[in-house]
Parts: C-alpha cells; sequence; structure tokens
C-alpha cells in the first residue's frame, strides 16, 4: 500500500499489437483505476524475450504498446507506466526469489508444458523461470491487488506462495498479493476458433482483431467470424460459441445487456448482426487509433512520460530490492 491507496500491479508483453481481446478483458478495465488505487503498468519487455526477437520490430513494438496503453485512456500522469528492462530491479530480485522457488513448483505450470510444446525447438531457461520474474515484478512494488484471468491464476498462486515462504523465514519483507476481479470486463475468444480466446500470436489472420486494424479489415473479420448452422441470435456459449462470442463483443461495445441484443436482432439473419458488431466495434476502437497516431508523433511528449514514469518504478521498485538485499545478509552498496 502506497499512502492511503492499495497498490495494483499489471502489464502485458511487447510483443505484436494488442487485439480487441486485450483491449475489452483488461486495458478498457484499467482506465479508472487510478482514482481508487495507484496503479503500476509494466511494458513487459523481458517476459518478451523468451521467444526470439526481431530486435528493430521489438523495440518498435515496445513504444508501440506504452502509446496504446496512453491512447486507450491510461493517463500517464497519475499511472506509472514504464518499461520493464528499464527497472535492473526486477532481474535482480528475480534472481533472488529463484532461490526461494521449488523446481517441483515450476514443473507444474501449464503455461511452461504449453509453450515449450508449442516451441519445442526453443524450451530455455527462462521460458521455465518466468514465473519467478513475474513475482519478482508484483512483489517489488509491494501490489496489493493483481488482475488476473484463467491463464495467470496459476502465476499469482506461485508469487503468493514464493512470497510467503520468504516472508515466514524473513519476517514480513512483502505484500501477498490478491487477485482483482473486475465487475466488467470480457473474455474475447477468437472469431475462427470460438472455444479458445482471442490471440496475437494466432497464426490466422481472420480469428484477431488487432486494435490498429482499419475499419474495412474489422467488419470483414467480423463477416468471415465462424458460427453455426441456426439462423437464430440467441447466447448459449456451451451451442452457439461463436453467436455468444459476438453478443458478448457488442454487449461490452455497446452497453447493451445480452438480452437486449437477443430482442435488437430477433428478425435479422447473422449477416445483418455481424455487420452491427464490426462496425460498433470499428467506432469504439476508431478514438483510440487517433490518438495513437498523435502520440508516436509527438515524440518529446511520450519520451518524458517514459522518464518520469521509469524513475518512480526505479524508485519504488529499488526500496523492496534494497529491504531483501538487507535479509539475505548481501553487503551494501556504497553510496
Amino acid at each position: 500500500m502506497i499512502g492511503e491507496k492499495k497498490v495494483l500491479y499489471s502489464g502485458m508483453q511487447a510483443t505484436g499489437t494488442l487485439t480487441l481481446g486485450n483491449y475489452l478483458g483488461a486495458l478498457k478495465n484499467w482506465v479508472g483505476l487510478s482514482g481508487e488505487y495507484e496503479c503500476f503498468y509494466g511494458v513487459m519487455d523481458l517476459h518478451s524475450l523468451t521467444l526470439r526477437q526481431d530486435p528493430p520490430a521489438f523495440r518498435k513494438n515496445a513504444r508501440s504498446l506504452y502509446a496504446l496503453y496512453v491512447a486507450a485512456g491510461l493517463d500517464p500522469e497519475k499511472n506509472c507506466i514504464y518499461y520493464q528492462s528499464h527497472v535492473s530491479a526486477h532481474a535482480e530480485l528475480g534472481w533472488l526469489l529463484c532461490c526461494f522457488t521449488y523446481m517441483g513448483e515450476l514443473s507444474r505450470m501449464t503455461q511452461f508444458k504449453d509453450k515449450a510444446a508449442k516451441h519445442a525447438d526453443n524450451i530455455n531457461a527462462g521460458l521455465y523461470t518466468y514465473p519467478v520474474l513475474m513475482a519478482a515484478d508484483i512483489l517489488l512494488y509491494q501490489a496489493d491487488l493483481v488482475p488476473v484471468g484463467v491463464d495467470q491464476k496459476q502465476h499469482l498462486e506461485i508469487c503468493r506462495d514464493i512470497a510467503t515462504r520468504f516472508n515466514n523465514i524473513f519476517g514480513d519483507v512483502f505484500t501477498i498479493p490478491e487477485p482483482y476481479i473486475s465487475a466488467s470486463g470480457a473474455k474475447i475468444m477468437s472469431l475462427q476458433e470460438p472455444e479458445h480466446k482471442m490471440s496475437k500470436s494466432d497464426e490466422n489472420p481472420n480469428a484477431t482483431i488487432l486494435l490498429l486494424d482499419d475499419t474495412d479489415t474489422i467488419i470483414r473479420k467480423f463477416k468471415r467470424a465462424v458460427t453455426d448452422s441456426e439462423h437464430e441470435i440467441r447466447y448459449d456459449q456451451e451451442k452457439k460459441p461463436g453467436i455468444s462470442n459476438l453478443i458478448d463483443i457488442y454487449s461490452v461495445v455497446t452497453g447493451k445487456s445480452r438480452a437486449e441484443i437477443e430482442r435488437e436482432f430477433s428478425d435479422g439473419g447473422y449477416g445483418a448482426f455481424k455487420l452491427a458488431v464490426g462496425e460498433a466495434v470499428a467506432a469504439e476502437l476508431k478514438p483510440l487509433q487517433a490518438r495513437y497516431q498523435e502520440l508516436l508523433a509527438d515524440k518529446a511528449y511520450l519520451d518524458a512520460r517514459i522518464k518520469e514514469n521509469d524513475e518512480k518504478a526505479q524508485y519504488t521498485a529499488n526500496r523492496t530490492l534494497r529491504k531483501v538485499q538487507k535479509k539475505l545478509g548481501l553487503t551494501e552498496r556504497i553510496r
């Protein structure tokens, strides 16, 4: 806790362009939390290195992600938006926590198993110890709350286990983070395989709406969305996952309830509904895209915000790191 506010921590990997799922499921919900919480949002570029990156594209993507955070409505003067790699305490605490993490715990991580299966030619140690670095991310800022989806729940659990183990040995060093469950938000699924979550790494370009897709592309992708052989627009995740996903998207974007949507399109077919969803999403993203272009064009403004927030993140993280180093008996640096 910083001052009277609880600390909320989250971040996204700096690979590729964010998807509609990232926006509706997380980013849109972060906006406005700064009034209630002290928020830290990382551009998680160190985590991105578990996969091979093209350096120029990677550098560009990281800056693009920072700009998308701000374009989506995160005020960099109210939220600490920073680059993970600019705060060396992440890597330092990550190593120290590795010494308090058991091999068996890491071996049980389902995300490691999934990614190792997909990238059998690059099962590196970073991929294996990813949850420890993630724990360091959270614990450095003494986070009270961490927004988590189903795929990240296991990582927060191991973070809590590591922090508790350390505290049991050395006293109350780390805040034990709790999951933050948003009242709004949605789990947005693939447009081509609605049983799976929308992902920016999907090989099928028609499966994913990217935040920087233009209007024609967005509408075209929604027109190609997989549905079913019926013609009734009805919410049923088990029997009609494609249509249910489109209803969820339309609901979050327009604010209409599922029942209202079913009534609105009771006389129409899938074609008209898909077009309406595409147009609504395009309209939702247009202001974000315009603001994003403005930010990229204003290099001085973006650089100044990055510098300020990096410094704030460094100050906060280093306070925790020094406390940990002292508890472990490491020799203090002469300043």
